[in-house]
């Protein structure tokens, strides 16, 4: 048992923690009430984000503050009744987004984001999985001269700082890149590193079907069933009780609800999204994600047909779907490409776990030896989810961890 751990939960950052340790000879179960890939990394905009080196900051304009007030767009939706429960960790949501505790978060959020790419690879390579990693990159599209220019600023920041790279289109540009759109706009952003993935599922599969070959477990039982079991830990499955020396809690959004039966509450919180496909009429085609920075959603051409993803929603864990966004932007996005019908009978709908201070919480459970977090990720667990595995792995196995663990360890909170 000494070698020996349960991995809780199996979306991406829970497949790659796990991976990552069978690689390196422990004996692991993963274990979630479902199959692997059916949270969180089911429904997403299926990017790599190598340029996501700025993690999203909570507004601070008053202009951008009214219009979300109004609860009327396409990018934020609340439940009125449900802000009271926000309301402590969005007000250190806020805090943490002053601009010079801000770049603190970019300085540390964005050394994780640096290795998405390689770590992806690291995993992929001489696999399925590699086949799912277009690197097609995606664009951002501008219909105001102001916004773009202030984001032409900021991609040259993100370039000279980050060794991120894109390309400027301007109109013809993109019309050629992308003919079938059905509007004009003054240019895009078009970030030419990132991976979209054709389907972000599969690729949670894949990587657990690497796990499985080299002898690992995927089991289904209740996660907070979890108790202490002498040293060590004991959790619940479908055949039966299971036990290990270690145990790591990656349940994206529910590893708070846990950790606090073990007196670590940490400030998270959860933002609701939703997706839904849609057929293209005729021969259009849609060649790489786009998002229209007017319309606030992106547009991703998937397996399934072009997945439309929304913003946020805040709502109480246990409210039904409400999805309001996906209402709001469909007839827009209409207008954007010639979708024809929808796919699916209804939209999904997932949580994003978060942070007040915008980066994942990685690393040892407070006080309770042999139990370790991987949570927190927000947008970006497809995203860092071979990252975490690594970073993590490294540091239960006594390696020396390939990046600076600190700034993502749970006593922060």
């Amino acid at each position: 048992m000494a070698g020996s751990v349960i991995v809780l939960g199996a979306g991406m950052v829970g497949v790659s923690v796990a991976l990552h340790l069978r690689r390196r000879g422990f004996e692991v179960a993963l274990l979630d009430r479902q199959a692997p890939g059916e949270g969180a990394s089911f429904g997403n905009g299926g990017l790599i984000q190598r340029e996501a080196v700025h993690p999203h900051p909570f507004p601070r304009s008053l202009s951008e503050l009214r219009r979300i007030a109004g609860n009327k767009a396409t990018d934020v939706h609340y439940h009125p009744g449900a802000l009271p429960g926000f309301a402590a960790p969005l007000l250190r949501y806020w805090w943490h987004s002053e601009p010079q505790r801000y770049q603190h978060a970019v300085r540390a959020f964005s050394a994780l984001i640096a290795t998405c790419l390689e770590e992806h690879r690291a995993l992929a390579e001489g696999t399925e999985a590699m086949a799912l990693l277009r690197p097609i990159g995606w664009m951002r599209l501008y219909a105001d001269a102001a916004l773009f220019e202030a984001a032409l600023t900021q991609a040259k920041q993100a370039h000279d700082g980050f060794g991120v790279h894109y390309n400027v289109l301007d109109s013809a540009a993109l019309a050629a890149a992308e003919p079938h759109l059905l509007v004009q706009r003054l240019g895009a952003i078009h970030w030419t590193d990132p991976y979209s993935v054709s389907d972000p599922q599969a690729l949670t599969l894949a990587y657990a079907a690497q796990f499985t070959a080299m002898g690992g477990q995927i089991l289904r039982g209740d996660a907070m069933s979890l108790s202490r079991a002498g040293t060590g830990w004991r959790v619940q499955g479908e055949d039966g009780p299971l036990e290990a020396a270690q145990v790591v809690v990656a349940l994206g959004v529910a590893s708070a609800d846990l950790t606090r039966r073990f007196a670590y509450a940490p400030p998270s919180f959860g933002k609701r999204g939703y997706h839904m496909h849609y057929r293209l009429r005729g021969n259009a085609v849609l060649h790489r994600p786009i998002l229209d920075t007017s319309s606030g959603f992106l547009l991703a051409p998937m397996r399934a047909g072009i997945r439309l993803t929304t913003g946020a929603e805040f709502a109480k864990p246990d409210a039904p779907a409400t999805p309001v966004q996906l209402e709001r932007a469909e007839p827009v996005a209409r207008g954007l490409l010639p979708l024809e019908d929808r796919v699916e009978a209804k939209p999904w709908m997932g949580v994003r776990p978060c942070t007040p201070d915008m980066l994942p919480i990685i690393g040892p459970l407070p006080g309770h030896a042999g139990a370790w977090c991987a949570f927190g990720h927000a947008h970006q667990g497809l995203t860092l989810g071979p990252t975490t595995g690594r970073l993590l792995a490294e540091m239960m196995s006594g390696e020396k961890p390939f990046l600076d663990p600190s700034p993502y360890r749970a006593e922060r909170f």
